[in-house]
This record gives C-alpha cells, structure tokens and sequence, in this order.
C-alpha cells in the first residue's frame, strides 16, 4: 500500500496568524501614510502577493523587499511572544496525518517567519518538506508550491492531500492535481468557483479530523519509502 502525503497550508490553516499580519502590515503600512482599513486585511488573506500589495498602499515610499524585510522581522517577534497560537486541533491534524505518510508545509509566506512558527510550534520535526515563498516563482493561485512540496517528499502529486483555508491555496492545489481538505478561516465564504470544487470541507481543524483520517486511508499501489526525520526546507534548484 502506497502511504498518502498530506501538505498543509500554514497561515489561517496550521495557526491563527491572520490577525498577528495584519498587525505588523497595518504598522508598516501607518509609517508610510496608510490609513488601513478591513478590505486591507481580506486582501492579504491567501495573497501570494501580499508584500506587493502593502508596498502599494505605501504610494511608492517603500519598496517590495523593505516590505518583505521589515514584515517578516515583525512576525518572527510576535511568535517569540506567543501571538502566533496553533488553531485548535491543528496540531492533531499533523499528528494524524504523520501516521499515515510523510508531512509537508506549503506557505507564501516568507522563510524566517516560517522557520520561527515552526519552531516555536514543535513542528519542524514532524515535517518531511517546507516550501515558502521565496522557494517558487508563482505563487498561489499558480500549483508551483504544492508541486515543490511533493517533489521534496518524493510523492506523486495524485497521492497528496492538501489541507487549505483560502481560495487562492485551493485552487492552487487542484492546478497541481491533488485532492483538497477545505478549511476555511472562520467568517469567510468561499467564492462561488472554489465552493464547486469537488473538495472536503469542514468548519474548523478539529472537526477536520475525521475527514483527513477517511481520505489518506484512500492510498491504493505500492508502498513509499518512510520519509527521514526533520523537514527539508525546499528551494529552487534543490535535487
């Protein structure tokens, strides 16, 4: 029996960061003479292009690297300091899916905020691959993430399944051929396109659980070889 793979989403899927976000971007952006506003805040949700997308708020005073720099900078801090909470259940949801193959992280997010989360998480060990924004070209909505990822834990992207929140990161994984768990982040709706989708959907990581366990237990062929121990941070390049 071939073991099923599961990439997760970080943001709003894995930990509830989505407010932490808006904090350093709102600071960042009020130091250039933004005043920000909630439609700020949706838009950073599941936004590959989130960096320029606050740099642009910032009516050319700061450009796309500041924003990335200052941002992740900012971020790494509020982890130290524990406003980066795992969602509840999330961490039973990586449990769960590391007893049923390896484990991969797939974010937009930039590296040093992500090896932070990580870390202070307790999750970097359970991880076979880590791809972040800086390790792909096009990010999400494009497949380039989700496909990195399952060539960094050597599977077949047909035996992936994908836990996401955003519409962006589910259509992102269907581009790369895999089958979808539908988390999404508390008070949203899914458009209407991602909602056809023939995706899992469930309220939250806790009531996730069952449905992960039902579609990684779908895994027909021969049996992959066990991942080895600790993630493998992906980048562009790497064998």
């Amino acid at each position: 029996m071939r073991r099923a793979a599961t990439i997760f989403d970080l943001d709003d899927t894995l930990v509830d960061s989505g407010a932490a976000w808006g904090r350093v971007c709102a600071a960042f952006a009020a130091r250039h003479g933004h005043h920000w506003r909630a439609e700020d805040d949706d838009a950073l949700h599941g936004n590959g292009g989130w960096a320029t997308y606050v740099a642009g708020l910032c009516g050319g005073a700061a450009g796309v690297a500041e924003v990335v720099e200052t941002c992740t900078a900012a971020m790494a801090v509020e982890c130290a300091a524990g406003r980066v909470p795992a969602l509840p259940g999330a961490l039973d949801l990586v449990r769960e899916a590391g007893r049923h193959g390896p484990v991969a992280v797939a974010t937009a997010s930039p590296r040093r905020y992500v090896v932070a989360i990580l870390a202070e998480l307790g999750l970097a060990a359970r991880l076979r691959a880590v791809v972040c924004g800086e390790d792909v070209t096009s990010g999400k909505p494009a497949p380039d993430a989700y496909l990195r990822a399952a060539e960094g834990i050597g599977v077949p992207p047909s035996d992936c399944v994908v836990v996401e929140d955003s519409a962006n990161g589910i259509r992102s994984a269907f581009a790369a051929g895999m089958r979808v768990l539908a988390v999404p982040r508390a008070g949203t709706t899914l458009s209407a396109d991602v909602a056809r989708l023939p995706t899992a959907q469930a309220r939250s990581a806790a009531d996730a659980l069952p449905l992960l366990t039902r579609m990684l237990d779908l895994r027909p062929g021969p049996r992959a070889a066990e991942p080895s121990a600790g993630p493998r941070l992906v980048r562009e390049g790497a064998p």
